[in-house]
């Protein structure tokens, strides 16, 4: 029994394993990496290593532990940093970043990997799964000048060629945090959303704001009118119901009884008439026309009510 619930254990993990490298494989991407921080972003020992940011493209929280980070995949499997396991903050919230800092200490937290990144050459930089045979995502960074980074010109996003291959240069840019629009993000997105194009467009051609009051007043009235057509649907229907109810009161048939012949509603002095005589009925008295009754209220004493407290008392003389 134990033999077969470990065999069952087994085949669940494997399971587990395959279907989070199906899953993380087109939705984590390697988002910005800087090879030569000088003055840039700050680790948590104050210090400015390189980073490597990752992006969860993913409408949804992704667990990225397991997975491997490597410069070199063919060298030992000392400069294969895996993600530890059991770390909260290894599960990326939807369409977050997460930054590694590749100062070959990863003895200082689950961020900081076991290998660094040369800012003299060429880095190649791969994400594998927990298999160490899935590829999930892969980029080679030129050499850059100090504070540079090579960032996707879009968050997650890949450009393909006519052939089907990535075209990189629409794909990565090299940014100096200087030029407009080529801001270095480490943790954030790559393109920083300052102003909304329709708000701008609709602010030039109504500058005065009649249009919008125009369409405000539509909506408006628009919702007034199918409220109000509502409203007579529903009042038509509870007509035909109580119409229905009252001649079956009558004994008669809705679907024989012709149309002309269904019985009106009742009117207001017949409604009103039926109230005085339920009123009538209900609050009937025989004996009370001698009878007086007191009812009587009982008040919890206490001395702040108490008269004798507040009135004052004729000094002595």
């Amino acid at each position: 029994m134990k033999t077969f619930k470990l065999i069952a254990l087994a085949c669940v993990a494997l399971s587990s394993l395959t279907v989070s490298g199906q899953a993380r494989k087109g939705v984590l991407h390697i988002n910005e990496v800087m090879t030569a921080n000088e003055s840039n972003f700050v680790d948590d020992f104050g210090e400015r290593p390189a980073w490597i940011e990752l992006y969860n493209s993913k409408f949804g929280p992704l667990e990225i532990s397991s997975v491997f980070l490597t410069t070199d995949t063919t060298t030992s499997p000392d400069t294969w940093y895996s993600i530890p396991l059991h770390d909260v903050n290894t599960k990326m919230p939807k369409r977050q970043h997460v930054v590694f800092w590749a100062d070959g200490r990863p003895s200082r937290g689950t961020f900081h990997t076991n290998f660094t990144l040369d800012p003299t050459r060429e880095n190649e930089i791969f994400l594998y799964d927990s298999d160490k045979r899935t590829l999930i995502d892969y980029v080679k960074v030129p050499v850059l000048n100090a504070n540079e980074s090579y960032a996707r010109c879009l968050d997650g996003i890949t450009v393909y060629d006519a052939d089907g291959n990535v075209d990189v240069a629409k794909t990565w840019e090299v940014r100096d945090d200087i030029t407009e629009g080529k801001y270095i993000t480490p943790s954030s997105n790559n393109v920083i959303a300052d102003r909304n194009d329709k708000v701008e467009k609709f602010a030039t051609k109504d500058p005065y704001g009649f249009g919008m009051a125009a369409m405000a007043m539509c909506i408006v009235f628009c919702a007034l009118a199918v409220l109000c057509i509502a409203f007579m649907v529903i009042s038509k229907i509870g007509s035909s119901v109580n119409r229905a109810n009252k001649m079956r009161s009558h004994g008669l048939d809705v679907k024989e009884t012709p149309r002309d012949e269904h019985p009106d509603h009742d009117s207001g002095e017949e409604i009103a008439a039926i109230v005085m005589a339920l009123h009538e009925h209900l609050n009937a008295h025989d004996n009370e026309s001698h009878i007086l009754t007191i009812n009587k209220v009982k008040r919890a004493y206490s001395p702040w009510s108490s008269k004798i407290y507040n009135m004052r008392q004729t000094p002595r003389r």
